[in-house]
């Protein structure tokens, strides 16, 4: 055998170089996590599965049990279906608050610890070593959670959609909700994808575990906070003028309200979104969280080509 044959022998029983043997290092390093994320959406299926069986019983309760006869105590099955009202509704608005917020403990994992503690201890310059080059070290570091994220998050989405029924505004809350809007749409998986991306490129600019993490949760904060503000300018709203009193359904997102008086006849001006803009205003701010996303992905790889020797 040749000294380069040796040197290849020797390069393919290294961890890095073999099918799959990054992905495994990047499972057993970050165990903890993996077992805690899959704990958490486990536990969120079965509480969704759960809510979806008292959805029928939550909605009779809305329906019958809210105003029983004058004079009379409510029946035992009015009790049990207004106990499962109460139960149901703060079960969902519970999930939907976590799906809403998901960025936030993503982006802090990813800053302190898929990046900047690995640099900062210098297990990642070890790794760049055994035959793994720091490129490909990143793709994995990124690609194996966002697949993760992307399954778990949409999966929970789909169960939640599942689970909200006929979407009765009076349990869910309103579509227009901030924490209502995002936890049924694909906004959530694009917030998720987004914190990991803004995470990792902090964990690369500042190296250090707690700098990193720190600065991934307040551009989180940053970005959620941007686009909550401003998401009923992603889409044209619909403005409606009425003589006298104009009374919107209760479906409609008002933006802005106004008094106007023309020829001595006061005109109401109301500017707002229909339920029927749900859909765009997701597309549109999933669209802006990728191209963040993105954005800060391609930050990442090109720092780290420009910092290495």
């Amino acid at each position: 055998m040749t000294a380069l044959d040796t040197a290849a022998a020797a390069s393919a029983t290294r961890p890095g170089s073999r099918p799959g043997g990054l992905l495994r290092a990047v499972g057993r390093t970050h165990r903890a996590a993996l077992v805690l994320s899959l704990l958490a959406l486990a536990a969120a299926a079965v509480a969704l599965i759960w809510l979806h069986s008292l959805g029928d019983e939550a909605r009779a309760g809305v329906s019958a049990c809210s105003t029983p006869p004058t004079g009379r105590l409510p029946s035992c099955a009015a009790v049990d279906a207004i106990t499962a009202d109460e139960t149901y509704r703060s079960g969902i608005f519970a999930l939907a608050t976590v799906l809403s917020w998901v960025m936030f403990p993503v982006a802090a994992w990813a800053g302190g610890a898929l990046i900047g503690r690995e640099l900062e201890n210098g297990t990642a310059q070890l790794a760049w070593t055994q035959s793994v080059t720091p490129v490909r070290w990143l793709a994995v570091k990124l690609a194996a959670p966002a697949a993760l994220l992307t399954a778990g998050t949409g999966g929970l989405l789909l169960l939640n959609d599942w689970a909200r029924g006929d979407g009765d505004p009076n349990l869910v809350g309103d579509w227009y909700y901030p924490d209502a809007f995002v936890s049924t749409g694909p906004v959530a998986v694009a917030y998720a994808l987004a914190g990991l991306a803004l995470g990792a490129l902090a964990g690369l600019v500042w190296r250090r575990a707690l700098p990193a993490t720190g600065v991934a949760l307040a551009a989180s904060l940053l970005l959620h906070s941007v686009l909550e503000r401003y998401r009923d300018h992603l889409w044209p709203a619909v403005t409606r003028t009425e003589a006298g009193t104009l009374e919107l359904p209760r479906s409609a997102f008002q933006v802005a309200w106004s008094d106007v008086p023309s020829d001595g006849v006061l005109l109401t001006r109301a500017t707002f979104h229909p339920e029927s803009h749900f859909w765009p205003l997701q597309y549109v701010e999933t669209g802006l969280l990728l191209a963040v996303a993105g954005t800060a992905t391609a930050a990442a790889f090109l720092l780290l080509a420009r910092r290495l020797p």
